[in-house]
């Protein structure tokens, strides 16, 4: 089968910011039609070339060249790229939640006359690029009231709107449920098929497998190379060996176990949601943690996971209504995050951006920050230990930055995520619960978080480990709890669980706990 001829050619892209080269002579070339993936590890620099390309980051500010359609362009904003027919969606979604539907859709390009908008018509191409993008929802509806799901497609359907030649996709899927990520994949492939040539940038590597062309991998700003990926041979793990530069036969690290007494329990938590006031998140949960041991909590979006794991941290969720909480044989009170970290508890919130981090903040303070009597006398921090603690954390966790007082908003995902995990460790925790902390981030990163449990395991501290990739929770934790609106239903030893047995325990109020 004959190529098609390529809509984007990149030619030796090298962009650098100070004390960082981000792209160094990167090269990259797209067939018209095409689902084109993106790969790397986090910081490799992929975000960074789709930026030089959709002008965010302008004509000027980077060096080598970029054609489009078979003519050199030189964007020097966002709407020069979308008048050329680019469209962007970030993996933080640009819309506005006060706005309806409608209003982002056609922000900044009303329909109207002599500066009257119409509303009507911009109500009525709405509603057909809903229907284009398979969204039901009335026009009029506020974004900030539906979900992260639907948002993705209200982006594309804006993106549709401009007539987008290329679409790029950063993250697509990152923050979604399976059903809403096929069906956003299924669009994808969809708009393939009406000309619409597409960016994908994924760590989700079965959904690039599934639905992608080809697939360029970019490791440490520069290009390793571009697979076909129709062709025999390229598989999750081809790609892997491209990503990393290595060959990863497990994707968890080994570990023996040093399982302990128990040392934590939760008995009969009550708590109820914090808008429905007869709705429980928790329904008469019980739980327990050994030393060294990491204990999973599996479930369905929705089940109650991250609930269950804030009203234990603090009463962070919802309304506490009864329950206990036990350290070492002794009930203890936990009412606010501050008792809970006092207690020798961390919790590593599933978004990391808005509960994990302060994105004004540099690194080092980011580090200490939850613990800053640790590095204070008299109410007044010691700037020197600051700078040494957060040293200490770059290096043992080889966090990339070429400072600590580098800002965390300009970390990528992996890296944000080690300095979270460095926040906690920083308070000496006993018991560490982890809410999706590989979410968003690459097979290299992951390998490195991994390592960083297992030996906080090893230390002797109690991990509960919240994820909803059922490998993930099979290859590293010692026992398995399922969760089903808000009930646990089963304790399993995960040395028999099996993702069949596991998939029925979180679709299913039928209890069979046994300790």
């Amino acid at each position: 089968m004959t190529a098609l001829p390529a809509i984007l050619e990149m030619r030796t892209i090298t962009k650098e910011f100070p004390g960082v080269k981000a792209l160094s002579d990167v090269s990259l070339i797209v067939r018209r039609g095409d689902i084109h993936a993106i790969c790397g590890e986090n910081g490799a620099g992929k975000s960074t070339l789709m930026k030089v390309l959709s002008g965010v980051h302008p004509y000027g500010t980077y060096t080598g060249r970029i054609f489009f359609e078979g003519a050199e362009v030189q964007f020097k904003n966002i709407r020069s790229s979308e008048a050329a027919g680019i469209a962007i969606i970030h993996q933080e979604l640009a819309l506005v939640p006060q706005l309806s539907i409608t209003e982002n859709i056609f922000l900044g390009n009303e329909p109207g006359r002599f500066g009257i908008i119409d509303w009507a018509a911009a109500k009525r191409r709405a509603k057909e690029l809903l229907t284009w993008v398979g969204l039901r929802d009335d026009p009029d509806t506020l974004i900030k009231n539906i979900g992260v799901g639907k948002q993705q497609l209200v982006e594309i359907a804006k993106a549709l709107h401009k007539d987008v030649k290329l679409l790029i996709l950063d993250e697509p899927t990152a923050a979604l449920n399976k059903s809403d990520s096929e069906h956003l994949l299924d669009l994808i492939v969809e708009l393939k098929g009406k000309g619409v040539t597409s960016i994908m940038i994924s760590h989700k590597l079965n959904e690039i497998e599934q639905i992608a062309d080809a697939v360029t991998i970019i490791r440490d700003g520069r290009t390793i190379e571009t697979l076909d990926v129709r062709a025999e041979g390229v598989d999750e793990d081809r790609i892997i060996r491209g990503m990393v530069g290595r060959s990863m036969e497990s994707r968890f690290p080994d570990r023996t176990p040093n399982i302990g007494e128990v040392f934590f329990e939760v008995k009969d938590l009550v708590v109820l949601h914090p808008q429905v006031s007869d709705r429980m998140v928790c329904k008469h949960s019980n739980l327990y943690v050994r030393r060294g041991e990491i204990v999973g909590i599996a479930g369905l979006m929705g089940a109650g996971r991250t609930e269950l794991a804030m009203s234990i941290f603090g009463r962070s969720y919802g309304t506490f209504v009864s329950g206990q909480i036990i350290k070492d044989g002794k009930d203890i009170q936990i009412r606010t995050v501050m008792n809970a970290i006092d207690h020798g508890m961390a919790y590593v919130s599933e978004d990391r951006k808005v509960l994990g981090l302060n994105l004004l903040d540099d690194v080092k303070r980011s580090v200490v920050s939850a613990k800053l009597k640790k590095i204070s006398k008299h109410s007044v921090v010691n700037d020197a230990k600051e700078h040494d603690v957060a040293e200490e954390y770059r290096k043992s966790l080889r966090i990339k930055t070429p400072t600590v007082d580098e800002g965390v908003s300009k970390l990528s995902g992996g890296n944000q995520q080690k300095v979270v995990l460095a926040k906690w460790m920083f308070t000496d925790p006993d018991l560490l619960i982890l809410d999706e902390p590989t979410r968003g981030i690459d097979v290299g990163a992951k390998f490195e978080i991994y390592g960083i449990i297992n030996a906080l395991a090893a230390q002797g501290k109690g991990v509960i480990l919240i994820s909803s990739e059922l490998p993930e929770l099979i290859g590293l934790t010692d026992r398995i709890y399922t969760i089903f609106e808000g009930e646990i239903t089963n304790d399993i030893a995960t040395s028999e669980a099996e993702p069949e047995m596991l998939m029925r325990s979180m679709t299913s109020t039928k209890k069979r706990v046994a300790r």
